[in-house]
């Protein structure tokens, strides 16, 4: 034990000596107190680590005693530890904030930092850093690597699609969520993704990302790049769509005239031609088209339960046939004699069985069990404007028996 570290107090001793700035006798002085901290009782463990610390702390002084004219260059030989832990938040492309278990350590990255296959530097992710003496009195990462390596799929790449966006916090090393100007995109990421032009991928960063649909019905991305380093092209396909509140006019042939179902429910960022639809297996994008069937599924506001009945169109996107929603059974009779109109807004907690409207006379509650589907639009979001004519029921409700747009 005694040579181990007599072994270490020598690599101490010329790190800090490499300064020109220190005595011996302070040398002396460092390497009698780092014999002092472990006991010879004390498991090899804790000794280990304490020497690591201390050797790392000699170090850092030689360091910071140094002449502010001596230049002190990083280099893949003078990694003085490697250490692991997770990605705290708030790391930067330059600065690493990384939790171990000897606690909280700041590490900065700079254009020598190999990454290799970890560019992906996202909260609570594990990694494993090499690290060595800066000029600038901080640490920098040599090398980051990580362990594992996420399964991949095949990619339709015949489709490919590029889109810029901002890196958001519910990003993990499986799945990015980028925002968009178009909204927020979901796409996996697997050991294919290429990231050579990344420097690093961080929460907040803006990048370009190309993207194709996977056998497993999800977006993938196929590369990510800084902004800087990969312009989008001006075909960017992912900058066309239609309007919030068109749907396709033009039939979508199914390839194989196969269709799937899936159950789960609204995300909040849905929109008239768009359904987002949070299930077991993650969130499905679905296109709402002109000949979708939404008579037993028009309420589409977040938190509601769907289910979609789909299939893949020959333009690579998921294409609802039909929507079915949780709808209770009603034996209420309505008095259909008398009619009122009433004109709002469609309010956020509207159910597939109670329509809840927004009016200048304050807010109403329709039962929607008459209502055969709506006119001018194919479902109902929050803040679509309506006209609905309704009647009163023997259930003391007023039932919703058309719905019609308001442009």
């Amino acid at each position: 034990m005694k040579n181990q570290m007599d072994v270490l107090i020598f690599q101490s001793r010329v790190c800090v000596e490499a300064t020109n700035s220190v005595s011996q006798s302070q040398i002396g002085d460092l390497a009698c107190g780092l014999r002092n901290i472990c006991s010879e009782e004390e498991s090899m463990k804790k000794y280990k680590r304490s020497a690591r610390l201390c050797m790392t702390a000699l170090a850092a002084c030689g360091m910071l005693l140094a002449p502010s004219g001596a230049k002190l260059k990083v280099h893949a030989e003078e990694v003085i530890a490697t250490v692991q832990g997770r990605v705290m938040e708030g790391t930067t492309a330059k600065l690493l904030y990384l939790d171990t278990s000897d606690g909280k350590m700041e590490i900065k990255i700079d254009g020598s930092t190999s990454t290799g296959n970890c560019k992906m530097l996202l909260p609570d992710k594990k990694i494993s850093v090499s690290v060595a003496n800066g000029n600038d009195g901080y640490l920098h990462a040599v090398t980051i690597s990580e362990n594992g390596e996420n399964p991949s799929v095949e990619l339709d790449t015949s489709k490919v699609s590029n889109v810029v966006g901002t890196v958001n916090e519910k990003t993990t090393e499986n799945v990015l969520h980028l925002d968009t100007a178009q909204g927020e995109m979901e796409l996996k990421i697997d050991k294919n993704t290429d990231l050579s032009n990344c420097s690093v991928l961080v929460v907040s960063g803006k990048y370009v990302v190309s993207c194709a649909r996977g056998e497993d019905a999800y977006m993938h991305a196929i590369s990510i790049a800084d902004v800087a380093a990969a312009p989008v092209p001006s075909t960017d396909t992912s900058q066309t769509g239609t309007d919030s509140q068109t749907y396709s006019q033009t039939p979508v042939v199914n390839p194989t005239g196969e269709t799937r179902s899936v159950t789960g429910t609204v995300k909040d960022n849905s929109e008239e031609s768009t359904l987002y639809l949070a299930t077991s297996e993650g969130t499905f994008t679905f296109k709402i088209d002109d000949s979708t069937d939404t008579s037993k599924g028009m309420v589409m506001t977040p938190e509601n339960k769907m289910m979609v009945t789909y299939f893949r169109g020959s333009d690579d996107l998921l294409h609802a046939t039909s929507l079915v929603g949780v709808k209770d059974s009603s034996s209420a009779s309505v008095d259909t004699s008398s009619q009122a109109t009433v004109i709002g807004t469609v309010k956020k907690k509207s159910t597939e069985n109670i329509l809840v409207l927004d009016t200048s006379a304050g807010e109403m509650e329709l039962k929607m069990d008459k209502v055969a589907a709506p006119s001018g639009c194919k479902v109902l979001v929050e803040g679509k404007k309506i006209s609905v004519t309704c009647s009163r029921g023997d259930d003391a409700y007023m039932h919703a028996l058309t719905v019609t747009a308001v442009k």
